[in-house]
């Protein structure tokens, strides 16, 4: 007889159209009711997940929690996911992924002794291959999902294994019509569900009432049980949870197909909607990676102990901001402004522990010499890292002498290097506040020194590059770049003697885009209605602040030395206004853009063009612990720190780093990112019912998402594939967890701090250097990105270890430091807590 596992959940998001308060209360009356459903109805279970829900019933009502334990330890209601929330599963990086598995999973191992072995994020917009391997080795055995739909993802069947990466697998369910049943239709989406699939044996159908919580309603119970007796003999309808379901999966004899690809795509707009969630979550993450490296060189120094509470409180910050409509952009406004809220939050604990940590390592330091201003530079990653550093200080006095202008030469190791002045972020009208600007190499993991002596000069320097007629040619042993003076595009861009940018360049191009939130209705951004021009000389004087009446060219050099070339370009599009940078380095071949944007648009969506000079190429991105082939023919892409035009034929490729710009998109060979889109705030339309002709009101004023100043930041270089895409990934993490630099002048009195860890392979990452969870021992993550084997050696000068790893393609490898033993060890993902095997 065939058999159907009618699974009660009652999705429940604390955050969206409401405000987390609204959703910490709803919580509550959702979690009674379905505590009341189990104690009157003995078949019945219910199923939930996300520990931070539990939380907060254990904060707010310990009684309803302890009746809730109770109803675990009886069977009657099942921990189902083991997350700390249902996230958003593309943006993550795959180390914060880790940490949603590991919070969770700890939460309900201490408070109901449970370990689901199904993973459960029925609501998320996509799901990345990377995520695979993170269940795999988490102890998850099973997923369910919802979306996307077979229109969107076509699927061999909804029964399959999942493939990673890595070659790890994972038996994966899509549910059917949704997670949810409307109050009282619970029985009519079990009946479509048999109709569906009349001749499977065993199936599974989410109900309940779900979104703003809700769960189980006594006439949904009602009418389930009218339909199992009428259905008795033919189909076996029982209460469920998603374990029995894949145990029964498992003992048949179908055989499931295998899918090794993205659960792609879903609401392609939310890679790009509000997008300072998108950058103050990214730089929070970033942040959060770095300062728990710092402070564990710092601990295991001898200088403090590991802050485990604050990094604690500071990771649950941005693991909530991870939800599902959270981080996609698709809360009402004042959702947003608490999320920016709770990631500055997690900000500052970030940066006060990162400026004990630095202060404490540099201590050892010794005291500086008379006359000489120091700068120190830690390095955070455990490679030699090559850079431009910039930093700024004051003068030990204030320049009273017109006649003269102070430039502080540096020196590393006694040597002068490469270095130039360049306008401070002050506008205080005195010669005292310098920011120097110099390029170095940073040893791994430790603390770099370096050394400025002020020199009086005649004058300040000149700016050296000039116009060629309307335009600027910017020339180097490595590099040529033409930036046209009448669009202000790059339009043609050399490195190494070789083409590798043809055409307008990084000028913004505005699309056609709607009001919907989440962008359900395309699967790209294809109409494109203009482009950003250069302002005419007197308004982009205007809009510069230039007010002695000398007008400036709109395009223009702000700063030329022995490191770089900074070319400013200010443009308009309609009511939007842009300063452009260009950052042209005087060694090597990476340079950066930076925009400053104040948009006035709204329904639109605002692109990034990239256009190169060769036609025949792929289009790679960073996705969750992986390196993923993006799509080529318009459809919105979603990737992480970085994505890059490789053409295996030509031997060229583009690689372009973000610091939180996730969409993109490639047509005609042209990569396109996405800046922003300026859609309503949680705005679109319901599956069953509409209210009004219009979306947006049409008597009153609306609020459109991303209205007001944005910034954005990108490095992009060029040179040959095998070159570029083996260091990509450090590269990229280089320019997310940047060194800290700042001057000061140390005690000389402390300890030496030794580096905490290197490694013999610049292409291996390492991804975590953490306390354990629950131990005194340490965690190094690492991770091979390229997708071929590799062998590295990781040692800790700090403790006089050493240990020579393998690497499988694409594989996460997590070492233990056991403080007890003095060895390095392999262990799990979740850290040696016993909680699953080996």
């Amino acid at each position: 007889m065939k058999r159907l596992h009618l699974i009660c959940n009652a999705h429940l998001d604390p955050v969206w159209m409401w405000e987390k308060d609204e959703g910490v209360a709803e919580v509550l009356s959702t979690y009674r009711t379905a505590a009341d459903f189990c104690e009157d109805y003995p078949d019945f279970i219910f199923n939930h997940n996300e520990s931070v829900l539990y939380q907060w019933v254990e904060e707010y009502d310990p009684e309803l929690f302890a009746r809730i334990q109770k109803l675990v330890r009886i069977g009657r209601w099942k921990i189902i996911g083991g997350f700390y929330l249902q996230p958003d599963c593309n943006m993550p990086f795959g180390e914060a992924m880790v940490r949603q598995a590991l919070t969770g999973r700890q939460y309900f191992k201490e408070k109901f002794d449970a370990m689901p072995k199904t993973a459960i994020n029925f609501d998320s917009f996509g799901h990345s291959r990377g995520l695979v391997q993170i269940f795999s080795k988490t102890g998850f055995e099973s997923y369910i999902v919802c979306r996307p739909v077979q229109d969107h993802c076509p699927l061999p069947a909804e029964d399959f294994i999942w493939e990673g990466y890595d070659g790890s697998k994972i038996l994966c369910h899509r549910g059917y019509n949704s997670y949810e049943s409307h109050r009282g239709e619970a029985d009519q989406k079990i009946e479509g569900y048999m109709t569906t699939y009349p001749d499977k044996e065993i199936g599974l159908v989410l109900w309940g009432i779900g979104d703003h919580g809700g769960g189980p309603s006594r006439i949904d119970y009602e009418k389930i049980e009218k339909l199992r007796q009428k259905t008795a003999g033919e189909c076996e309808l029982y209460h469920s949870y998603p374990e029995r379901y894949f145990e029964e999966l498992t003992e048949g004899k179908e055989e499931l197909p295998t899918v090794a690809k993205p659960l792609h795509y879903h609401s392609v707009g939310c890679y790009t909607s509000q997008i300072r969630i998108k950058q103050e979550y990214r730089h929070l993450e970033n942040m959060l990676l770095k300062v728990e490296k710092m402070m564990s060189c710092a601990a295991l120094n001898g200088l403090c102990e590991y802050p485990r509470k604050e990094l604690d409180q500071a990771w649950e910050d941005l693991l909530f901001t991870q939800f599902h409509d959270i981080l996609p952009g698709t809360t009402i406004e004042v959702a947003e402004d608490a999320a920016l809220r709770q990631l500055h939050h997690g900000t500052e604990i970030a940066e006060r522990l990162k400026i004990k940590a630095f202060l404490l390592m540099l201590n050892g330091e010794p005291r500086a010499e008379d006359g000489v201003i120091p700068i120190f530079v830690f390095n955070p990653h455990p490679v030699t890292v090559h850079g431009i550093i910039s930093c700024e200080f004051n003068l030990p006095d204030q320049n009273k002498d017109s006649s003269k202008w102070a430039f502080p030469r540096v020196y590393q190791d006694g040597k002068p290097i490469p270095c130039q002045v360049e306008h401070e972020a002050s506008n205080f009208n005195v010669d005292w506040r310098k920011k120097v600007v110099f390029e170095a190499d940073l040893k791994p993991f430790a603390m770099n020194r370096f050394e400025c002596k002020v020199e009086f000069w005649e004058n300040e320097p000149e700016k050296i590059l000039k116009k060629v007629g309307k335009d600027l040619l910017f020339r180097t042993d490595d590099l040529e770049v033409l930036i046209s003076g009448t669009t202000g595009a790059i339009e043609s861009l050399m490195a190494g003697g070789r083409e590798y940018l043809k055409g307008a360049s990084f000028v913004p191009e505005v699309f056609e885009d709607d009001y919907d939130s989440w962008g359900n209705n395309v699967k790209g951004f294809e109409r494109k209605e203009g482009t950003f021009r250069l302002m005419e000389k007197h308004r982009g004087s205007l809009f510069s602040g230039i007010t002695n009446g000398q007008d400036v060219e709109s395009l223009r050099v702000i700063e030329d030395g022995d490191i770089r070339t900074v070319v400013e370009a200010v443009m308009e599009y309609g009511d939007t206004t842009l300063c452009l940078h260009y950052y042209l380095p005087k060694h090597g071949s990476e340079i950066q853009v930076e925009l400053l944007m104040n948009c006035a648009e709204k329904m639109k969506m605002i692109k990034m063009p990239i256009f190169p000079s060769f036609q025949e190429a792929n289009y790679l991105g960073q996705v969750m612990y992986g390196r993923d082939e993006l799509p080529m023919d318009g459809m919105e892409a979603v990737a992480q720190r970085y994505t890059a035009l490789v053409s295996e034929k030509e031997d060229k490729a583009v690689t372009v780093i973000n610091q939180g710009n996730y969409g993109s998109d490639c047509r005609d060979g042209i990569m396109r990112i996405s800046l922003l889109r300026t859609p309503g705030y949680s705005a679109g339309c319901s599956d069953f019912s509409r209210r009004k002709p219009e979306v947006m009101e049409q008597e009153r004023y609306n609020h459109f998402v991303d209205q007001g100043i944005r910034k954005f930041s990108f490095w992009i270089d060029f040179g040959k594939v095998e070159e570029k895409m083996k260091s990509i990934d450090t590269r990229a993490a280089i320019h997310n967890e940047e060194p800290f630099a700042l001057s000061c002048f140390p005690g000389g009195e402390g300890k030496t701090v030794l580096p905490l860890i290197r490694l013999d392979q610049d292409s291996v990452q390492l991804t975590a250097f953490k306390k354990a969870a629950g131990t005194e021992n340490y965690v190094i993550r690492l991770f091979e990105p390229t997708g071929r084997e590799q062998t590295c050696t990781v040692e800790m000068p700090i403790k006089g270890l050493e240990k020579t790893v393998s690497l499988k393609p694409f594989e996460i490898k997590t070492l233990v430091y056991d403080i007890q033993s003095q060895e390095i060890r392999e262990e799990n993902l979740l850290e040696g807590e016993g909680l699953i095997e080996m």
